[in-house]
Formats: structure tokens, sequence, C-alpha cells
């Protein structure tokens, strides 16, 4: 059996993928041949040559990969902060951007000694685990509506608390539910969202449209629908002096900062930018007691 090059195939599934309008060929090509071979990408090149079943292995994921199957699904995960989650159909998959506001929600708690946080909308449970690993000791709750993606987030929940984090504490609850985490309320240092919030009729990319799921991406007519009643989980659930930051689409750079204005309990109203310069989250404070 003659071994073949990896180069050369990694090089194909370039082209492949090229052709079939992937955003970052090269990237894909080299992700999924890392997945295959159990190694880092940068150790790729380390492996000079293969055999003919790994090459065949590649095709057939880089195939799948051209028909716009989420990359995540293929590898089986994402990342967000240090944690790796396990992804798949039903759940919404992380995106880089994200990290920018987990970062900022780090910022917020530095100087905060056991910190109660509260991931609205969880998903695959990333906010929440990436913040349970950064701050040990932080209370972390989060909750989520959807019984698939509900079903990841305690999987991932699991993995973690295995590998020696702090567990999370996940619930099956809906934000636009009044009551929901009724017993935080004025007891939160910071809330962390990631709601739908894509404009109902938006075009999105195959790998969205056919594989996310609908009520994870699309946040009605105007992507606010669920946004609203974050907002205003946030107000009555921070105590003073507490952090929000919600992301939000790159149309609703006035708008998300205009809900958090609305509400006399915040101040501090901020607007964020991803790293190409558009709008990507706002953050708020609740505002402090005057002082006698």
């Amino acid at each position: 059996m003659t071994r073949q090059p990896l180069r050369l195939a990694i090089l194909e599934a370039e082209r492949i993928l090229a052709a079939a309008g992937v955003a970052s060929p090269r990237t894909d090509a080299e992700l999924l041949a890392a997945h295959l071979l159990g190694v880092e990408r940068t150790k790729l090149m380390m492996v000079p040559l293969v055999d003919p079943p790994v090459v065949q292995a590649l095709h057939e994921l880089v195939r799948r990969r051209a028909a716009r199957v989420p990359l995540q699904h293929l590898t089986g995960d994402a990342s967000l902060g240090n944690v790796t989650l396990s992804v798949g159909p039903g759940v919404f998959v992380p995106r880089p951007e994200t990290e920018l506001l987990l970062a900022w929600g780090l910022a917020t708690l530095e100087g905060v000694d056991r910190p109660v946080v509260v991931d609205l909308c969880t998903g695959s449970g990333a906010l929440a685990l990436a913040m349970a690993n950064a701050r040990p000791d932080a209370t972390v709750h989060a909750v989520e509506k959807e019984s698939a993606a509900l079903a990841w987030a305690r999987r991932n929940a699991d993995q973690q608390a295995q590998a020696g984090d702090t567990p999370i504490r996940l619930y099956a609850g809906d934000v636009t539910d009044p009551m929901v985490f009724m017993e935080l309320e004025g007891l939160v240092d910071l809330v962390l969202c990631n709601p739908p919030y894509v404009p109902e009729g938006t075009p999105v990319p195959p790998e969205v449209r056919d594989h996310d799921p609908h009520e994870a991406v699309f946040g009605g007519r105007d992507g606010l629908d669920v946004v609203r009643h974050v907002v205003g989980c946030a107000a009555r659930l921070l105590r003073p002096g507490g952090g929000v930051a919600i992301e939000h689409d790159d149309t609703h750079g006035g708008s998300v900062p205009a809900l958090l204005r609305a509400r006399r309990v915040l101040e501090d109203v901020q607007e964020h930018t991803d790293l190409a310069g558009r709008p990507r989250f706002a953050t708020a404070r609740r505002t402090s007691p005057p002082t006698p």
C-alpha cells in the first residue's frame, strides 16, 4: 500500500471546499485533516505521509463539508474560552464573536469574590461553562427552553464537571417567563446572553439555514422578540453594580442599547463591536442606590 503526501490531500480538499463556496477552505481542510488524524492543526506538518484509507476518509469529510454541513458537526466539537464543547444537530454552534462578550464578562467580575452569574438562552452551555472554567469560585446558573439544546448542555456540563470544573446549575426554562430565576432577583453579579437575534427573513449561510435550530437563530420580525425579555429579566436579576451583556445582530447597534437605556434601573449603557468593526453586543450596569 503506497502512502500518499498529506499536503496534496489537503490541497485537493481546499480546492473542493473553495469551489463549494466555503468561506475558509484552507482552514477547514486542515481542521478536518487534524480531526481525522487526532493531532493539533499546528502538528500536521509532522505527518508528511498517510495511508490511502486516510485520504479516502478525508475526502468523505470534505464532501460533506462541501455540502455545507457545519465544520463543527463533522468534528463534533466547538470551543469558547478554554472549554471544548460537544455540538451537533439540535443545538446552536458557538461563534468566535462570542469570545468578546465572554471577555467583557470576565473583566466585569474582576475583584468580585464568589460572583453569581446567569447565562440566559444557554444553548450548548457555552457561556456558562466557559465562565465556570475561568472563575471556579463563581456560582453559575444557566437556562434553556429547547429540549434538544438542553440535552447538549447537560452533556457538556457533565463533561466539564468530570474534568474538574465547578459544576454549573442548569435549568429548563423560558426567558420570556417573568418568573424565571425569581429566587435570584437582585442577587446576580453578571447576566450574559447570546439570544436568537437575527431578523426573520434575513438571508443566512446554508450552515445556519439548514443546520442551526431556527428558534436559536431568528428572533422575530425585527430580531428583538427575545432580546426585549432578556433586558427585562436582567434588570430584575442584577444586584446594584451588576453587569449585563447581550449579543445582537449587526443591525441592532442602536436598538439594543436603546432597550437597555429605557430601563431606569440600568446605566452606563455601551455598544461594543466585533473584530470586523460591526456592532455585536451591548452592555449595561444596574444602578446603585444613592449615597445617604
